[in-house]
């Protein structure tokens, strides 16, 4: 895998970008482990990423400030994990991220910890739960969560890295 990220963030585009990745992930899932080591890593190979908590100004709104990191980004890699989808937040990233690649040259790669892309792909086993409580909290805007499954889908049909937890 770091090799194809190595390559990815080396590759030049006529475009200027101000990140070379952005990482999308579950914080209270994999902030202290998977994504910690894989941030660590980037940066230690020259790699200039976005992740939340290091480049967001404090007082910043965090939902903006996102959404412009993930324009300014060459590639984005959304670290599905268990909670992913149970997060607002994660899911508004992924509906921008996949905007970004259609309509930027934006590149997405996924990555499945411990997670089965069929799951996401179809939004079954925990994820339906998480599902049934976006519905019933947003039955106002249905439209929102539809967006969500529909970019959860497109997404889980790409191909990405699978990692187990460790």
């Amino acid at each position: 895998m770091s090799e194809s990220i190595m390559t990815m963030a080396s590759s030049t585009n006529h475009r200027k970008w101000k990140y070379d990745v952005f990482l999308s992930f579950r914080g209270e899932d994999t902030r202290n482990n998977f994504t910690g080591h894989l941030h660590n890593y980037l940066l230690r190979s020259g790699i200039n990423v976005f992740r939340d908590s290091e480049k967001l100004k404090k007082g910043e709104e965090i939902s903006p400030a996102l959404l412009t990191a993930i324009g300014e980004s060459r590639f984005s890699l959304v670290i599905f994990s268990r909670n992913y989808v149970s997060s607002t937040w994660c899911l508004n990233e992924l509906v921008e991220i996949l905007q970004c690649v259609k309509s930027k040259g934006h590149l997405m790669h996924p990555i499945f910890y411990d997670v089965d892309p069929s799951d996401l792909r179809y939004q079954k086993g925990n994820l339906e739960a998480e599902f049934d409580k976006h519905e019933k909290k947003f039955q106002s805007n249905p439209e929102i969560v539809q967006k969500w499954r529909s970019a959860l889908t497109e997404a889980a049909n790409l191909s990405g890295w699978h990692l187990g937890n460790g």
